[in-house]
């Protein structure tokens, strides 16, 4: 699955996530008419944080992280897992 469609998996605004057994609030802004997208993630109970800006112009399609490697925001973004809604089960 490419990088557009892995960040499109989060829904616009705030979503929870699992990320190598953690925990992460995540926060998807959409801008341009969907052409420049930002997402934040904070680790819950802890320090980590990632976070990017995706690009898509005329030519071509770019990822710039923010402060941290590429590799780390790729990891994540091809290894999240949405936490399911429970509060229906309440």
């Amino acid at each position: 699955m490419s990088i557009l469609n892995r960040i499109k998996l989060l829904p616009k605004g705030y979503v929870e996530v699992l990320f190598q057994k953690k925990k992460y609030g995540v926060t998807r802004d959409d801008f341009n008419e969907g052409k420049s997208i930002k997402v934040y993630a904070k680790e819950l109970a802890g320090n980590d944080v990632i976070s990017l800006n995706y690009y898509i112009t005329s030519e071509k399609e770019l990822l710039k992280p923010c402060e941290m490697p590429n590799q780390k925001v790729i990891q994540f973004l091809n290894n999240f897992k949405l936490i399911e809604d429970e509060s229906h089960l309440e």
